[in-house]
């Protein structure tokens, strides 16, 4: 029996933040990509500001799907 490995960097929060925050991760990761135009800490900002999240999580969120649209195109 293979153990699945352990999910490592920024995906490691998303069962914390979909906790804390109450909102499924998608829906995070959606307001990511409406403001995919701004810079990472302008989105980090705007998450913080906008909807509450702490610094930590709202940076985890931004650094997964920015790398995953980066690798897209």
């Amino acid at each position: 029996m293979t153990k699945t490995p352990p999910v490592k960097g920024p995906a490691s929060y998303f069962p914390s933040i979909e906790a804390k925050y109450g909102q499924p991760i998608d829906h995070w990761l959606s307001i990511v990509r409406a403001n995919a135009a701004l810079k990472h800490m302008q989105i980090v900002t705007l998450l913080k500001t906008d909807h509450g999240l702490g610094h930590g999580h709202a940076n985890a969120i931004v650094a997964h799907e920015l790398a995953r649209l980066k690798a897209k195109d």
